[in-house]
């Protein structure tokens, strides 16, 4: 017998600082996050922590090593049909590697940008970060 009863996913995504720029690249994956621009990030694994996930997708995803992970956001996404998402924003330190496209079917590029100077649309975990940067606001409850 399978389970066919919806399943709620866990998405990571960090802000990985160096020299006050945040690494963004614009995602290309068919799917809710399609076209917008985004910090690395992914879905959490069973068994795996916060940090350890957030260290793993920059690795996977853009080839560098992160460092000083701490979470700076949580919220409940009920924003697209179909769709259920528990989002952990966190922060890092870049530790080392130049970025990669290690993922050409999933990301255009990446590039260090100012945060006041990000493009559109970002992706809303990172416009969450947003705030929470510019009010202390952490916890953003239930996104419909």
């Amino acid at each position: 017998m399978t389970d066919a009863a919806p399943r709620i996913k866990v998405g990571v995504g960090v802000w990985v600082w160096k020299d006050g720029k945040v690494l963004m690249g614009r995602r290309l994956v068919k799917n809710h996050s399609d076209n917008t621009f985004a910090s690395p990030g992914g879905h959490l694994e069973f068994g795996e922590s916060f940090e350890d996930c957030a260290k793993r997708e920059a690795m996977e995803e853009a080839g560098i090593v992160v460092d000083n992970v701490r979470v700076t956001t949580v919220s409940n996404l009920l924003l697209w049909e179909g769709k259920h998402y528990v989002d952990i924003g966190l922060d890092a330190e870049w530790k080392s590697g130049e970025p990669q496209v290690l993922e050409p079917d999933k990301c255009a590029g990446w590039e260090w940008v100012d945060p006041k100077d990000l493009k559109e649309p970002l992706m809303v975990g990172d416009r969450l970060r947003i705030e929470a940067g510019q009010t202390g606001k952490w916890y953003f409850g239930t996104i419909k």
